[in-house]
Formats: C-alpha cells, sequence, structure tokens
C-alpha cells in the first residue's frame, strides 16, 4: 500500500496569531538595535516649570533631585584646567573650543575650571559634554513696578558683554534659591547698595516674595563656551531693593574668587566681569 498522498493545507492561521507572531518579530528588531546615548538636557520634560509656591517648602530640592537621579556620569573635578582642556578637546568640535576666550563675549577653559572646582557647574560624562548649571533669577522691581535689567556688561579682556536680563547668579552647591539671590544682589549690585546706606545689612534692605518662585529648564547652546551644550535649570524669584538709583547705573562686581584658590594666577587668567550696566525698564516690555 502506498502512503496517503499529504493534505493540502487549507487552514490559515488566526488573527491573534498572526498579530502575536508580528509583535514578536518587531520586539526582536528593535531590541537587536545599539542604543545610542541622548546629549540632550537630561531632566524630562516634566520638570520644565513649577507653578509658584514658597521656597520655604523646598519643593525644587525634592523634584530636581528625582530628576538628577536619571542623569548620566557626571565628570566635577579636574586637576588643572590642561586636564579639563585635554578632556574637552577630543569631545567638542574644534574650532568651537578654539574660540574660548578669543571670540569676544565668550570664557576660557580657567572659566570653567573654577566653575567646576566650586561646584557651580557639572558636566556629563558624554560627547559632547552637556554642562548643567543651577541659576537664579532675581526680577528686581522698584516702587513704580518697573522692572530691573542689566543691559550689558565689560569684561576684563576689554569686550563687552549683551545681557538684556534681570539679574542671574550661578548657585554653590546645596543653596537655595533666596541664599543664592540675596548673594547676587551683594555681589552685583554691592557697590550701588552700600553707597545708599552704608550701615546697613544687605539682607535689611533686601525682601524676597516667596510666594513669586518658579524652576523651569532650558536647553540651549552656552554663548560663553561656544559648542558645548548647556542644561540650565533657572530658579526664578521677585525681590525689591531699597537704596537703588532711579535712573541708569553701572556697579562694579566683587570679585568671586578673591583669596578662594592658593594659586592667584588661576582665578586672574580667567575672563570676569569688571561692571554691570543697569537700566529700569517698563515689566510688560519682557517675558521671564
Amino acid at each position: 500500500m502506498f502512503p496517503p498522498p499529504p493534505q493540502p493545507l487549507t487552514t490559515l492561521p488566526s488573527l491573534p496569531d498572526l498579530l502575536l507572531t508580528a509583535l514578536s518579530v518587531c520586539f526582536l528588531v528593535s531590541s537587536s538595535k545599539p542604543h545610542i546615548a541622548s546629549t540632550r538636557c537630561p531632566f524630562p520634560r516634566r520638570f520644565l516649570k513649577i507653578p509658584a509656591m514658597s521656597i520655604t517648602a523646598t519643593p525644587s530640592k525634592n523634584t530636581t533631585t528625582s530628576a538628577l537621579n536619571t542623569l548620566p556620569p557626571r565628570r566635577h573635578n579636574f586637576a588643572s584646567p590642561q586636564s579639563l582642556s585635554d578632556w574637552l578637546k577630543p569631545r567638542l568640535p574644534s574650532e568651537s573650543f578654539a574660540s574660548w576666550g578669543v571670540k569676544p563675549g565668550t570664557k576660557n577653559v580657567h572659566n570653567l575650571w573654577l566653575e567646576l572646582s566650586q561646584g557651580e557647574t557639572s558636566l556629563a560624562d558624554s560627547t559632547p559634554p552637556i554642562r548643567t548649571v543651577h541659576v537664579v533669577l532675581v526680577r528686581v522691581t522698584d516702587k513704580h513696578g518697573k522692572l530691573l535689567l542689566e543691559s550689558h556688561q565689560e569684561l576684563s579682556d576689554g569686550n563687552i558683554r549683551k545681557r538684556g536680563r534681570p539679574l542671574s547668579e550661578k548657585m554653590k552647591p546645596n543653596e537655595d534659591p533666596e541664599s543664592a539671590a540675596v548673594r547676587g544682589i551683594f555681589e552685583e549690585l554691592g557697590s550701588a547698595i552700600v553707597g545708599a546706606r552704608p550701615n546697613s545689612e544687605i539682607a535689611d534692605i533686601v525682601t524676597i516674595d516667596p510666594k513669586s518662585y518658579e524652576m523651569r529648564v532650558e536647553e540651549r547652546d552656552s554663548g560663553s563656551y561656544p559648542g558645548l551644550p548647556g542644561c540650565y535649570v533657572l530658579h526664578t524669584l521677585s525681590a525689591t531693593v531699597e537704596g537703588l538709583p532711579d535712573g541708569d547705573f553701572c556697579t562694579e562686581e566683587v570679585d568671586e574668587y578673591e583669596g578662594v584658590f592658593e594659586e592667584k594666577n588661576l582665578a586672574e587668567r580667567a575672563v570676569s566681569v569688571k561692571k554691570h550696566y543697569w537700566t529700569w525698564v517698563s515689566a510688560d516690555s519682557i517675558d521671564i
């Protein structure tokens, strides 16, 4: 006897079986793709803005901490500006890196090294590195409701850098926004305030509205360090300061690194701000 002939395939796989097979293939294809690390600002989009609230509750600290847990490894310490330069060169466009401290309005590698040494800045261990910095923006207003704006700066190398923004200050490690705001007011407006109220402490003539606090994150290339992507965590507060001039005025910067480093030439080789130029504008004319 001959074996029975093979029966034709008359039964097709069911629709659920086809869907399951397709999903399995998609999973295998997607899992085989190499993982490419993102060089964008590592803070999740849901942290881009926090509504106004009292800073005494330190909401930004908890929120930022949870976001920082997802960040890539950071580089904080370099033995010298030269070691930082050697680390940066293969990670940045050569033309951009060469313009640091040469192009008007830019800073140099000594500035970045000082920021890292003071804990004001961190760098992601990536290519290109991402510079993350926490900045407090202080909306200083006068009795007429006008907003104080820094129009431009005079730098130690003789260049002028345009600003067009309220007083801003990089925050120190473990510093809350209110303390950073008071310190920034002293460093950048102190020469004008002390002249008006010589016997007063800065804290006695500065009033900060804690309900005005907001935090947002901006992603943009650094104007100070061309070619270096920046992640700016901006903490905004409103304040009033007694004794400021009614019209446009100029102040001299307090040297923030004076006496901090034993080797004085490290700070001297950095590009510093010598003078700030301020003007009062209508609060409605600028959205910050």
